[in-house]
């Protein structure tokens, strides 16, 4: 599988790399660490006239503490992250899950806003350009049916990157910026829960900046993730879970999924159980339970959409029960 041929921008100064997204919007895509658009872009997925490598941008690079908390770069590595000692004292479920990213070779080079930026997945889609073509493509690229739900106008790929999911249980916002201005959004906010338009980014708009709270420091926490193999692979199902607890009892949990979803999500109505009359086994289950029916896994994966919502349904459980004990 080849490249089609492009041109790449390196622009040194983040204002000259938005002034070049606002000049090619429409006809260009952004590389960071470039694990996932190199691979899309040989399966033809992409196919952008210009390629913008963020990589000189030291503007959105680095780990720093602020007086509202800790402020990453969108370009801070995964390598980074989880070898942050400031990140493993005080938002250690992020550094749980980032460990969990692909392989260490990966991790130097993939980046913290590329993963929260990840293109959702699936079996019909993430091909190459020839089998697709054999199957009719499809809604998310070149066809019209999604060949998961035929009968549906609506793709339902998945979103499958690690970290999001325990962003959104640290209640996690992102700078988003252009040429001409700045927007600040919670992460929930960024997805659309649809597999082919998944986050609200305009062609001319870059994520720059990551923040977590200070009221989400020093929560607990536990991160599962369900795949074929011990490293690399994308997650097929995954489960966070973030804890504070207050004199031995729950005082906030939080549990998010993702890669069952076009989106990654919060479970609500988790704290209504927490601290109920009841022991932690059974209300370890009735989360789990919530988690299971936020799931919708459709077959956009090499497993079986019902094993994959049993797993959620399992996973949960136990980081629920680890997270307690911990």
């Amino acid at each position: 599988m080849t490249v089609k041929p492009f041109q790449l921008l390196c622009p040194r100064e983040l204002s000259d790399a938005l002034a070049t997204l606002e000049k090619h919007s429409g006809n260009i895509r952004v590389l960071a660490g470039g694990t996932d658009l190199l691979p899309s872009m040989r399966q033809r997925l992409f196919e952008p006239e210009y390629v913008l490598d963020i990589r000189q941008l030291r503007e959105i690079q680095g780990i720093r503490l602020t007086e509202q908390g800790i402020e990453i770069g969108a370009f801070t590595t995964l390598h980074a992250i989880e070898n942050s000692d400031e990140l493993k004292r005080s938002y250690p479920l992020l550094v749980e899950a980032a460990k969990t990213v692909a392989s260490p070779v990966i991790r130097n080079m993939a980046t913290i806003g590329g993963n929260v930026c990840l293109d959702t997945r699936c079996l019909w889609y993430n091909q190459s350009l020839s089998w697709r073509k054999s199957c009719g493509f499809c809604i998310k690229k070149d066809g019209n049916i999604c060949h998961v739900a035929p009968g549906g106008t609506k793709c339902w790929a998945a979103f499958s990157a690690d970290t999001p999911p325990a962003l959104l249980c640290l209640q996690a916002e992102i700078e988003i910026r252009n040429a001409s201005s700045s927007r600040r959004v919670t992460l929930e906010k960024f997805y659309t829960g649809e597999g082919d338009n998944y986050r609200r980014l305009q062609p001319d708009e870059l994520v720059t900046h990551i923040f977590l709270p200070r009221g989400s420091a020093l929560y607990g926490g536990a991160y599962r993730k369900l795949r074929i193999r011990g490293s690399i692979d994308y997650p097929l199902a995954a489960v966070a879970v973030a804890l504070k607890r207050k004199n031995g009892d729950f005082e906030d949990l939080r549990i998010a999924i993702t890669a069952v979803n076009p989106a990654p999500l919060l479970v609500a109505g988790v704290q209504s159980l927490v601290n109920r009359a009841m022991t932690r086994e059974r209300m370890a289950e009735e989360i789990a339970e919530l988690a299971a029916r936020t799931a919708k896994p459709l077959t956009t994966s090499a497993l079986t959409p019902e094993y994959r919502r049993e797993i959620i349904r399992v996973f949960t459980k136990r980081a629920v029960l680890e997270a307690a004990a911990d």
